[in-house]
């Protein structure tokens, strides 16, 4: 993960077009993401949260402004194996096993599994899947699925880690338990991160800073600094001050 592994967005504006009406999604949005931070970006529906991602990732292009990763551009830095992604879905292929599904983002580069046999093996501990490396998709849990997800998110080594809802379809339990689970990670690789969520419990948990977002058009309403240090663990969910910044984040959500 070496070199910059920073996320940069410059007035970044983009606009959809559904039948026949134009609906702003972004409007000259500017967002600066620093090596080894972690964002969380949270809003209502239809704000831009996604369409954000999507255009750091490089999926979408912006009508105006710029993205850049690690002074790249987002298609550039996706190439080379520097940017990594999770979404709500985990889109595992249900005919490849467990370690298959986390080697796919280097087949898709053209990169020899074998060399990287050791990678996904750590990887597997690290996600608390061992033994089940030659397990389906099917054979598997929601909340496993989700971290093979993860981990083939990260089987690149990416210095700049997307999340789009990753635990979205998850119940409230299971949501905790990967929330917790996926600080422990996040500690290992210190990946930038980037995370799209509708939790607010979630955002303070896991971020260093939370971005408000508003919609109609898209824009950020705000930013929230998050002060608890880590490593963090459960008991952080029942701490007072914990809970004082969920009502910071919840009031700048409703325009308070």
């Amino acid at each position: 993960m070496a070199g910059d592994r920073s996320i940069r967005l410059r007035q970044v504006s983009k606009t959809f077009t559904t039948r026949g009406e134009a609906f702003t999604a972004l409007d000259s949005v500017t967002l600066d993401c620093e090596a080894g931070s972690f964002t969380a970006l949270i809003g209502p529906s239809g704000c831009g949260k996604s369409t954000l991602l999507r255009l750091a990732l490089g999926l979408d292009t912006p009508d105006s402004g710029t993205a850049e990763i690690g002074g790249l551009a987002p298609q550039a830095a996706a190439s080379t194996g520097t940017t990594g992604v999770a979404f709500q879905d985990p889109a595992l292929l249900p005919w490849r096993s467990v370690e298959a599904n986390i080697a796919l983002p280097l087949d898709v580069l053209g990169k020899p599994r074998a060399a990287h046999a050791s990678r996904i093996r750590e990887l597997i501990q690290l996600v608390g899947l061992a033994g089940f490396e030659k397990a389906l998709p099917g054979e598997l849990s929601g909340g496993m699925r989700q971290r093979v997800s993860i981990a083939r998110a990260l089987v690149t080594s990416p210095g700049v880690l997307f999340l789009d809802e990753p635990f979205g379809a998850l119940d409230q339990i299971l949501r905790r338990q990967m929330n917790i689970e996926l600080q422990r990670i996040w500690s290992e690789s210190r990946a930038t991160t980037l995370l799209v969520t509708h939790g607010i419990d979630e955002a303070v948990f896991l971020a260093d800073r939370i971005v408000v977002m508003k919609s109609k058009p898209g824009r950020i309403a705000a930013v929230i600094d998050v002060p608890f240090a880590r490593p963090r663990d459960r008991s952080l969910f029942v701490d007072p001050h914990f809970h004082a910044l969920t009502d910071v984040v919840a009031r700048a959500l409703h325009g308070e």
